[in-house]
Protein backbone atom coordinates (compact mmCIF):
# COMPACT_ATOMS: atom_id res chain seq x y z
CA UNK A 1 0.00 0.00 0.00
CA UNK A 2 1.16 3.31 -0.87
CA UNK A 3 0.41 7.04 0.02
CA UNK A 4 0.87 10.02 -1.59
CA UNK A 5 0.09 14.58 -1.12
CA UNK A 6 -3.84 15.08 -1.87
CA UNK A 7 -3.65 17.51 -4.68
CA UNK A 8 -0.51 15.68 -6.63
CA UNK A 9 -0.98 13.28 -9.89
CA UNK A 10 0.06 10.20 -10.55
CA UNK A 11 3.24 9.66 -12.23
CA UNK A 12 3.92 6.22 -13.34
CA UNK A 13 0.77 6.06 -15.57
CA UNK A 14 -1.67 4.72 -12.52
CA UNK A 15 -5.49 5.16 -13.00
CA UNK A 16 -7.00 7.89 -11.66
CA UNK A 17 -9.80 7.21 -9.29
CA UNK A 18 -11.98 10.19 -8.72
CA UNK A 19 -15.68 10.70 -6.38
CA UNK A 20 -18.57 11.33 -9.42
CA UNK A 21 -22.02 12.01 -10.04
CA UNK A 22 -24.16 9.42 -12.00
CA UNK A 23 -25.26 11.98 -14.44
CA UNK A 24 -21.10 12.05 -15.50
CA UNK A 25 -20.82 15.60 -15.06
CA UNK A 26 -17.33 16.51 -13.88
CA UNK A 27 -17.23 20.07 -13.61
CA UNK A 28 -15.46 20.38 -10.06
CA UNK A 29 -12.86 18.60 -8.34
CA UNK A 30 -11.15 15.62 -9.10
CA UNK A 31 -14.10 14.86 -11.68
CA UNK A 32 -12.72 17.87 -13.39
CA UNK A 33 -9.44 16.89 -13.24
CA UNK A 34 -10.52 13.53 -14.74
CA UNK A 35 -11.91 15.13 -17.90
CA UNK A 36 -9.01 17.56 -18.32
CA UNK A 37 -6.52 15.18 -18.00
CA UNK A 38 -7.28 11.32 -17.82
CA UNK A 39 -10.04 10.93 -20.14
CA UNK A 40 -12.95 10.18 -18.08
CA UNK A 41 -15.56 10.72 -20.84
CA UNK A 42 -18.62 13.46 -19.95
CA UNK A 43 -22.01 11.73 -19.00
CA UNK A 44 -20.40 8.46 -17.49
CA UNK A 45 -20.13 8.37 -14.03
CA UNK A 46 -19.43 5.20 -12.58
CA UNK A 47 -16.68 3.03 -13.58
CA UNK A 48 -13.71 2.57 -15.79
CA UNK A 49 -13.03 5.16 -18.70
CA UNK A 50 -9.96 6.27 -19.85
CA UNK A 51 -7.11 6.47 -17.80
CA UNK A 52 -9.52 6.58 -14.86
CA UNK A 53 -12.08 4.98 -12.52
CA UNK A 54 -15.63 6.85 -11.51
CA UNK A 55 -17.29 6.42 -7.65
CA UNK A 56 -20.16 7.82 -7.68
CA UNK A 57 -20.71 10.17 -4.52
CA UNK A 58 -23.43 11.87 -6.08
CA UNK A 59 -26.71 10.44 -8.16
CA UNK A 60 -28.20 11.74 -11.40
CA UNK A 61 -29.94 15.08 -9.99
CA UNK A 62 -26.51 15.83 -8.03
CA UNK A 63 -27.32 14.86 -4.22
CA UNK A 64 -24.90 13.05 -2.00
CA UNK A 65 -25.77 9.57 -2.38
CA UNK A 66 -26.20 7.12 1.02
CA UNK A 67 -23.21 5.58 2.58
CA UNK A 68 -24.78 2.27 1.75
CA UNK A 69 -24.80 2.66 -2.12
CA UNK A 70 -21.00 4.27 -1.93
CA UNK A 71 -19.80 1.54 -0.11
CA UNK A 72 -21.87 -1.01 -2.60
CA UNK A 73 -19.99 0.96 -5.61
CA UNK A 74 -16.35 1.14 -3.94
CA UNK A 75 -16.87 -2.41 -3.08
CA UNK A 76 -17.20 -3.36 -6.70
CA UNK A 77 -13.86 -0.94 -7.73
CA UNK A 78 -12.36 -3.44 -4.92
CA UNK A 79 -13.21 -6.34 -7.12
CA UNK A 80 -11.70 -4.74 -10.17
CA UNK A 81 -8.42 -3.81 -8.37
CA UNK A 82 -8.14 -7.39 -7.78
CA UNK A 83 -8.97 -8.87 -11.67
CA UNK A 84 -6.88 -6.09 -12.87
CA UNK A 85 -3.35 -7.20 -10.92
CA UNK A 86 -1.12 -5.57 -12.64
CA UNK A 87 -3.21 -2.29 -12.97
CA UNK A 88 -1.57 0.63 -10.30
CA UNK A 89 -4.48 2.66 -8.93
CA UNK A 90 -4.22 6.33 -7.71
CA UNK A 91 -7.21 7.16 -5.54
CA UNK A 92 -8.25 10.65 -4.71
CA UNK A 93 -9.63 11.48 -1.54
CA UNK A 94 -13.45 10.34 -3.14
CA UNK A 95 -16.35 11.78 -1.33
CA UNK A 96 -14.53 13.64 1.10
CA UNK A 97 -14.78 17.06 -1.06
CA UNK A 98 -17.73 18.06 -2.77
CA UNK A 99 -19.89 15.03 -1.79
CA UNK A 100 -19.30 16.22 2.20
CA UNK A 101 -18.24 12.74 3.78
CA UNK A 102 -14.86 12.19 6.52
CA UNK A 103 -11.96 10.71 5.71
CA UNK A 104 -13.16 8.33 8.66
CA UNK A 105 -16.44 7.50 6.66
CA UNK A 106 -14.87 6.70 3.43
CA UNK A 107 -11.60 5.81 3.73
CA UNK A 108 -12.00 2.35 4.84
CA UNK A 109 -14.13 1.21 2.31
CA UNK A 110 -11.10 0.84 0.65
CA UNK A 111 -9.47 -2.05 2.66
CA UNK A 112 -9.70 -4.76 0.33
CA UNK A 113 -8.31 -2.93 -2.97
CA UNK A 114 -4.74 -3.95 -4.04
CA UNK A 115 -2.30 -1.89 -5.69
CA UNK A 116 -3.17 1.08 -5.07
CA UNK A 117 -1.80 4.77 -3.32
CA UNK A 118 -3.85 6.91 -1.62
CA UNK A 119 -3.83 10.08 0.20
CA UNK A 120 -1.84 10.71 3.05
CA UNK A 121 -4.89 11.71 4.74
CA UNK A 122 -6.28 8.05 4.83
CA UNK A 123 -3.14 6.08 6.00
CA UNK A 124 -4.42 5.98 9.63
CA UNK A 125 -7.48 4.39 8.66
CA UNK A 126 -5.74 2.08 6.31
CA UNK A 127 -1.81 1.99 7.14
Amino acid sequence: MEFHRDGTLPQNGEIWVFGSNLAGIHGAGAAKVAIDKFGAVWGEGLGLTGKCYAIPTKDANLFTRDLKLIEFDVSVFCSVTKAMPNTKWFVTRVGCGLAGFRDSQIAPMFKDAINCSFAEEWREYLG
